[in-house]
């Protein structure tokens, strides 16, 4: 997702959330949650994209890293070279050095020789101008037979021996002297040939280390500016992701709005319903109660309180007159399901309400859920039961009060936490308690 498609998302849920119309009706609140969580999901399934790709770019950051890493190291290696290669360099330069200082001697040495050999080549023309000027041979002969005494004779034939040993003296000494020439220039330019290559070669390697060196160099510096564009990337990714999370829970938080407005709308219309319900029952009451009245010819006045219900057969009797508006078991109340634990009877009117059996009043107040409530306990065949008779406008008995099946115990009310003038009646087999574990359907025993 681009900015430019990211801003226009943000804008347009902004725009949905803050422009939700007002519900009218529960289709509508309805359509509105959904619309909401349609959208929450849309923004999760974005949110889980972007999460995704910034996974990518941690991801694309580490190989980056590992790759410079890399680098480095082979930075690291490519420069222990250089060194190496540059001590090498200054090595073979300083034999160089001393090679042309060992070049420069041998070239005086060699001038030295060469100023020998020339005036050996002096020498040996004289003498060979000599020999060819007197005959050669023939002229040692001449001086040998000129001597006077063989004293003489002999030290002639020394003479001449002398001389014909140091002419092959000097001949042997200028072969000599020459091939020692030639080997050291030989040497000495072969020593330098080979020192002058090792030098080019490390000159060139060091020249291909540079090389490399400046292109890991370069390399580096572009893995280091795209690291910190994906950093820049996974930051506005990031960025998104928490602007979704805002999203996302401002969309809970409408949702729960919408939902909680549900609820209401709901609750509204049960209360509605059972006031409806109610009155149509007290009015369906109040025809009857009339048109009973005026079969038996009585003409009293609409104060006149209703008569009790008629007290039935056997241990149990309705305990007042009217119409049954809520029963036992599961049913809906303000929009939320709930178990209710009796039976609602109502009616309009001054309606007396009866203890279903005999028994005692175990007690006899005013609770803000109840209302005025009156509880009975009864003992019939053995067993012990529990009824309660709740909402009433007033009581007319109290704890300790022996009762007996049809007795008036109050009036029909609509205290507490009640939505129209109506009796609950609950029946326990056992005593009563708060959880009303032990509360039946009254159905049981009586007939409503």
């Amino acid at each position: 997702m681009n900015k430019k498609h990211f801003v226009t998302l943000t804008i347009a849920a902004a725009l949905t959330i803050g422009s939700l119309p007002t519900l009218g009706t529960t289709a509508n609140a309805h359509s509105s949650v959904e619309d909401l969580k349609k959208q929450q999901d849309e923004i999760s399934s974005k949110k889980e994209e972007i999460n995704g790709k910034i996974d990518e770019k941690k991801s694309e950051i580490n190989q980056n890293i590992n790759k410079q890493q890399e680098l480095q190291k082979q930075i690291a290696d490519i420069s222990t070279k250089l060194k190496d290669t540059e001590t090498k360099i200054t090595e073979k330069t300083k034999e160089i050095d001393e090679t042309v200082a060992e070049i420069n001697k041998l070239k005086e040495e060699i001038t030295v020789l060469e100023n020998k050999i020339k005036e050996r080549n002096e020498l040996l023309k004289e003498r060979a101008r000599a020999i060819q000027e007197k005959g050669g041979s023939a002229n040692y002969l001449d001086v040998l037979l000129g001597a006077d005494s063989f004293g003489d004779f002999i030290n002639r034939v020394t003479a001449v021996n002398t001389i014909v040993s140091a002419d092959k003296k000097i001949m042997d000494e200028q072969k000599r002297d020459q091939a020692e020439l030639e080997k050291k220039k030989a040497e000495v330019e072969a020593k330098l040939e080979e020192l002058e290559s090792t030098k080019a070669s490390l000159e060139s390697l060091k020249k291909d280390l540079d090389s490399q060196k400046a292109k890991k160099a370069d390399l580096f510096k572009q893995l280091e500016a795209q690291q910190a564009e994906l950093e820049i990337e996974k930051k506005d990714l990031q960025n998104e992701s928490d602007e979704l999370s805002k999203m996302e829970h401002q969309l809970e938080g409408e949702i729960q709005a919408e939902q909680a407005r549900l609820a209401e709308l709901a609750r509204q219309r049960e209360i509605e319903r059972k006031r409806q319900a109610e009155a149509e029952a007290a009015k369906r009451a109040a025809e009857q109660q009339k048109a009973a009245a005026s079969s038996s010819g009585s003409s009293a006045a609409p104060s006149t309180p209703a008569p009790s219900a008629p007290v039935s057969a056997g241990a149990w009797t309705t305990p007042a007159y009217g119409t049954v508006t809520t029963n036992f078991g599961w049913d809906t109340l303000n929009g939320k399901r709930r178990y209710h634990y009796g039976i609602d009877v109502a009616a309009r009117g001054s309606v007396p309400i009866s203890a279903a059996a005999d028994g005692y009043v175990i007690k006899s107040h005013y609770s803000s859920s109840y209302g005025n409530v009156v509880y009975i306990t009864h003992s019939i065949n053995g067993q012990t039961f529990t009824t309660v008779y709740a909402h009433m406008s007033s009581s007319a008995v109290s704890a300790g009060q022996a009762v007996n099946k049809g007795d008036r115990i109050g009036y029909m009310g609509n205290t507490g936490y009640s939505f129209g003038q109506h009796l609950h009646f609950e029946l326990h087999a056992g005593s009563w308690n708060a959880s009303k574990s032990n509360a039946v359907n009254p159905r049981q025993y009586i007939n409503f």
